[in-house]
């Protein structure tokens, strides 16, 4: 076939895949290994691949999908959480790069195009990693972690609407006062028919499709696709750009618009395709146009450009951000998190390129741009959140709360009864006459496999703060507990590790792995008492803490005393109660409730 190399193809393939794999093994995203492989083995270095009409195609589709996965992750009630802050820091943190890129580029020869799109590629933040990042610093449960989602929500789809307004003017060539009405006028309808599509049609469609009790996932797989491409093409008619259009199209794929398992399954689907297959291929082939020789011939451009993203990220974060009343510390570490750069900077300098508007040598400059400040932001993050820590001016924002709990065992119901005292607790429990049971005693309990992520999402797991896996089987407790830190981004869970668990492999080493803490704060085995609290043969303790100390020093002295006790809650000096785990810290005059 004619421009078709199989061979080719599995290359792209195969070092995006090893690449990828390879980076995100030491913290960083994986689009990052799929550019430096690009430039590796493509014509600025090797040359063993080069673009063809098949990669083109396929890249070109990649970015299609890529853009409707991000919308289906983005989603508006989470701006709610820190509206005002993230509003301030999104606009200065495009505003002021925006701005400063384009007069470099302009100052430097760059026409005023280039400039602003230039400004653009600079002004974005990179949404995808965001959550990820948070998690692995453990901020999810700061102010922090919210002002940086919604800064970066609001920050990229500033850029795409700027960029398309932008992309419209250029294609249309020069413009008067009717051609600038037409455009407009244009641009309006599409955002009313695609609003009116996502808003109302979709809805309807999808509750007359639950009636007749379709649950093909193929079917509604291939009729979003129709979706996705309609949209990208109604885009490029009114002289938008397609990525828009597709970017639309994933912000209403949304739970309650299909069936929830349904829905599920058709985001990690468009995930796999885009994500596992196409996008690489675009962001790989994106590093054959990559150009070397800026090192040499454009190194003071380069230099220019790279210190106005990230002094015009973070400084314009932080001015911006004081009157929010935060604090410009806080400001700067917005600012940090805020600086990292990827998917949506390097689509749209492709465009910029493949439209003739930015020359391969600026193209070359914004990718080693958004190489650079990705990798800068776990550093500065975490840096900046440490200061913050010292000072005492780290802010917890608890929008999650309560625990959720797996296991609603007899030692289960006794905790989550503490806990519920100051806060509301869930239990979840694959048994359902154990399920039943805990709702005859007053608890809210869900009966399902806490290993399928349908039962997690029926629970609003991701609004929970603390996960507790309270079952006899380690294996379980672990993976659930990976399910609970990487699919909803719980930020604290506890597990029970028994010590004499059969499974192997299974310790308190594997916690790290979920960023959890072993609960009761050591290896337990909980089943004695689970019949011990079952047969009422036990008694409650109340220990008041004399001498602050840890958790695991504490239970170490109580046994050597000889003491077999199971400390079971933490109960803080304004009356909160927690669950007693390990490394925490136990103050003078709090209290710690203990079964024996």
């Amino acid at each position: 076939m004619e421009g078709f190399s199989i061979l080719n193809l599995f290359i792209v393939l195969l070092s995006a895949w090893g690449a990828g794999a390879l980076i995100k093994r030491i913290g960083y995203p994986s689009i990052l290994g799929e550019l430096l492989v690009g430039v590796i083995i493509g014509p600025p270095l090797l040359g063993v691949v080069e673009t063809s009409s098949t990669l083109t195609i396929l890249s070109e589709a990649g970015v299609i999908l890529l853009m409707a996965y991000i919308g289906t992750e983005i989603n508006f009630k989470d701006l709610g959480k820190a509206s005002w802050a993230g509003l301030l820091a999104a606009i200065g943190g495009f505003v002021v790069p925006f701005a400063l890129g384009y007069y470099v580029v302009t100052l430097s020869g760059g026409t005023n195009m280039a400039g602003l799109f230039v400004g653009i590629a600079v002004g974005v933040t990179s949404l995808a990693t965001k959550s990820r990042i948070l998690v692995d610093l453990n901020l999810l449960d700061t102010r922090i972690a919210y002002v940086l989602m919604a800064g970066a929500l609001i920050s990229d789809t500033l850029a795409l609407i700027i960029f398309a307004g932008l992309s419209s003017f250029i294609d249309a060539g020069s413009v008067n006062i009717s051609e600038i009405l037409i455009i407009s006028g244009k641009i309006l309808l599409f955002f009313t028919f695609a609003t009116a599509l996502g808003l109302y049609a979709l809805p309807r469609l999808g509750k007359w499709l639950t009636k007749r009790k379709v649950e093909n996932r193929t079917f509604y797989f291939t009729f979003l696709l129709i979706i996705v491409f309609g949209l990208s093409e109604l885009a490029e008619l009114v002289g938008l750009h397609g990525i828009l259009g597709a970017f639309m199209a994933g912000l209403f794929i949304k739970d309650g618009v299909f069936p929830q398992k349904i829905t599920k399954e058709i985001i990690r689907v468009f995930h796999d395709v885009s994500v596992g297959f196409m996008a690489p291929v675009f962001f790989v082939t994106a590093g054959f146009q990559v150009s070397l020789d800026v090192f040499q011939t454009d190194l003071n451009l380069l230099l220019l450009i790279l210190g106005v993203a990230f002094v015009g990220k973070i400084l314009g974060t932080i001015l911006f951000y004081l009157p929010s009343g935060n604090g410009w510390r806080e400001g700067l570490a917005v600012g940090t998190g805020m600086n990292g750069r990827g998917a949506v900077e390097i689509i749209i300098a492709g465009i910029g390129l493949q439209k003739g508007i930015i020359s391969q040598e600026i193209f070359s400059i914004l990718v080693f741009m958004a190489i650079l400040t990705t990798l800068s932001v776990p550093f500065l993050l975490t840096w900046s959140t440490n200061w913050l820590k010292k000072r005492g001016e780290l802010v917890k924002q608890y929008s999650k709360k309560g625990y959720l709990i797996l296991g609603a065992n007899p030692l289960g119901l006794l905790l989550g009864k503490h806990l519920k005292e100051t806060t509301n607790v869930l239990f979840i429990d694959a048994n359902k006459a154990v399920s039943e049971l805990a709702k005859d005693k007053g608890f809210k309990c869900i009966h399902g496999n806490i290993l399928d992520e349908t039962t997690l999402t029926e629970a609003s797991a991701g609004n929970f703060r603390t996960f507790i896996a309270l079952t006899v089987n380690n294996e379980i407790n672990l993976l659930a507990s990976q399910l609970a830190n990487d699919a909803f981004f719980i930020p604290e869970k506890y597990i029970v590790i028994s010590p004499n668990e059969s499974g192997e492999g299974v310790g308190i080493n594997s916690l790290k792995t979920a960023s959890a803490s072993s609960l009761f704060a050591g290896k337990i085995n909980i089943e004695p008492w689970i019949s011990k609290i079952q047969s009422l043969n036990y008694k409650e303790i109340e220990i008041v803490i004399k001498k602050e100390t840890s958790t695991r020093l504490w239970l170490k002295d109580k046994l050597k005393q000889n003491k077999n006790i199971l400390p079971l809650i933490i109960v803080a000096k304004n009356g909160e109660k927690r669950p007693f785990g390990y490394n925490d810290t136990l103050d003078v005059n709090e209290k710690v409730i203990s079964v024996e």
